[in-house]
């Protein structure tokens, strides 16, 4: 009988001792949990109390420095931060973009990343030092631009027919220009020749300010440039537009056709760009700051800015972002491959 107790109350401590430490695994579980989510909310909660670098890898002045300006002004009015810009031009978006890769990761150094950072230069490099999926957050595109077709008002041509029917019988000698090699306005000339059949001379500039000015003078003959700077020139009469890069008219300037009403059938080129970070940013904060992106754009002082700049706020969620940027990827590598163009 006492050796019957004995063992029963045996049992009942070695059950009483596995309940005791399942109890314990549950609350340290439960505290664990709880202290992460107190550390995220509370990080999150205080960011960000400090200014945040913005990285723009192009010259003052041009298209992406004045898209992302009005875009980071309205982020910082909402974000009660400044956002400081930060231009690092050079090396086709590859020396800006490398400052944001080695930065830390905590939200404070972010940077503008595009049609060319992200897309384009692939097929263009061959050392290429950054990798799209190891070595940069995307947290949203921001906007879209269309491109547009203008040429010296001498150019005796009125419309895309006449372009192609006229380079067909002076092959070579139409001279367009570009903000350099692998530019859209580079690129989208080249997309247009593979799908005419006409030979232009590209005359690569450093950058498409000079272009416009050349274009201006007879110095070459047409540019297919973003409608923030090929617009204003365009409407006052100093070059010929004859069409712009969209598959339907851009409501900034919705009396030009697109080139594919125009006959080049199909034909669509679309600048983009949008926020970028370092590898590893926390979600929480990535998702902060698509949030503020997204109610930025949706403002009126944007959309004004944006309207009188040609472009058209195209927020995206961070992984939307990625993916255009890997189809983006795919469908100019035919394209650079066709032309030729390398920038190394």
């Amino acid at each position: 009988m006492t050796r019957l107790l004995h063992r029963s109350a045996l049992g009942y401590n070695v059950q009483a001792f596995f309940t005791s430490i399942m109890r314990t695994r549950t609350f340290l579980l439960s505290f664990v949990a709880a202290a992460a989510a107190f550390v995220s909310s509370h990080s999150l909660a205080a960011y960000p109390d400090k200014p945040i670098r913005l990285v723009v890898p192009s010259a003052p002045g041009g298209a992406p420095d004045v898209l992302m300006r009005s875009l980071a002004q309205q982020m910082s009015v909402q974000m009660g931060v400044p956002i400081v810009i930060d231009n690092k031009p050079g090396g086709s978006y590859v020396i800006g973009t490398m400052d944001v890769v080695k930065a830390a990761p905590d939200g404070y150094t972010l940077g503008y990343g595009n049609i060319v950072s992200l897309a384009t230069n692939r097929g263009l490099m061959s050392n290429i030092p950054y990798d799209l999926d190891k070595d940069l957050t995307l947290i949203g595109n921001s906007f879209k631009v269309v491109n547009m077709m203008i040429v010296n008002n001498d150019l005796p041509v009125k419309n895309v027919k006449e372009l192609i029917a006229y380079a067909k019988k002076n092959p070579g000698k139409i001279a367009f220009g570009s903000g350099g090699n692998g530019t859209t306005d580079h690129l989208g000339v080249e997309l247009f020749k593979s799908m005419t059949g006409t030979h232009l001379l590209h005359v690569p500039y450093k950058g498409t300010s000079s272009a416009l000015t050349d274009l201006q003078g007879g110095q070459i003959q047409l540019m297919m440039s973003n409608t923030p700077l090929a617009g204003p020139p365009a409407q006052a009469g100093r070059v010929r537009p004859l069409a712009v890069s969209s598959r339907t008219r851009s409501p900034s300037y919705p009396d030009i056709p697109t080139l594919d009403e125009a006959g080049v059938k199909g034909f669509e080129v679309i600048s983009w760009g949008g926020l970028i970070g370092p590898p590893g940013m926390p979600k929480d904060i990535v998702e902060r700051i698509n949030k503020e992106m997204r109610a930025a754009l949706a403002s009126q002082a944007v959309k004004d800015r944006y309207k009188v700049l040609g472009a058209e706020p195209d927020p995206s969620s961070p992984e939307e972002f990625r993916e255009h940027a890997r189809r983006e990827t795919v469908k100019w590598a035919q394209v650079i491959k066709f032309s030729g163009a390398k920038v190394d």
